[in-house]
């Protein structure tokens, strides 16, 4: 049979491998330009540093610890088995100075005697002298100073009277001013009334808003001003009291003092 081509006819061409354009070789990376690869690489370095310097001080570091472990073992057995039975002991010397302080203050007859006891003890225990001395630190010795300072005033030894009160504090801001304005009397007591009048006017600031100290110690204030000559300056303590404690005990009084100061 004949064969024939049609007009226009042409032979299919065989198909051609298509390409991936979008094939990616493999690439290998090298390690030295890896940011991850250094990080790694700086952590071994320190972490060989700091193993070198860890053996080559070995000893020096276990001393430091040894150090810190005994101080805080020492602290804690200190308190447990010196501080706190100290207290304790300090405690119980004085009660029984306490007792006579309180009678004494109370107003008892025989306030002079009562004083010399609690100063220097009765029934077998510590008069707060002795207390203080021998408890210093503790709670109890710093109350022993107040009450030895307070003793000393109202039994006329003024100069120890000061330093005893110079050597308590308290976070009560009315026993604190308290121990302040007896500083004060001891000075005056003296005739030192420049260092009486500095002591009481420290003693009614103490506390601005207290209706008990402040203007106790403004009067006081007020009448050694007035004394040394000072009217001006007694005048603005006494007008105080009449402003913002007129209430007061010391207020009743204060219009004459008011007058004499003018």
């Amino acid at each position: 049979m004949a064969t024939f081509n049609k007009r226009g006819y042409r032979s299919p061409k065989e198909k051609e491998e298509k390409l991936d354009n979008n094939f990616i070789e493999d690439v290998n990376v090298d390690a030295k330009d890896s940011t991850t690869a250094k990080a790694f690489d700086t952590l071994d370095e320190s972490a060989s540093r700091a193993e070198d310097f860890i053996a080559k001080n070995q000893k020096v570091i276990l001393g430091l610890l040894a150090t810190v472990v005994l101080a805080v073992v020492g602290y804690f057995a200190y308190e447990k088995f010196i501080a706190e039975p100290n207290q304790q002991n300090a405690a119980d010397e004085l009660f029984t100075a306490q007792q006579n302080f309180q009678k004494a203050v109370d107003g008892d007859v025989k306030a002079d005697s009562l004083f010399n006891l609690v100063l220097n003890g009765s029934e077998g225990k510590f008069g707060v002298i002795k207390i203080a001395e021998e408890y210093s630190g503790t709670d109890a010795a710093n109350q022993a100073n107040y009450m030895a300072g307070i003793a000393y005033l109202n039994t006329g030894k003024y100069a120890e009277a000061i330093a005893s009160l110079e050597k308590f504090s308290s976070k009560d801001v009315t026993l604190s001013a308290l121990a302040i304005g007896a500083i004060g009397d001891a000075y005056a007591q003296q005739n030192k009334q420049k260092e009486a009048l500095d002591f009481y006017v420290k003693a009614a600031d103490a506390n601005l808003t207290n209706d008990f100290t402040r203007p106790r110690f403004l009067l006081k204030a007020g009448k050694t001003a007035l004394a040394s000559g000072n009217k001006a300056e007694a005048l603005k303590y006494f007008t105080e009291i009449k402003d913002n404690f007129d209430t007061t005990p010391e207020g009743q009084q204060i219009d004459a003092l008011i007058g004499l100061a003018q």
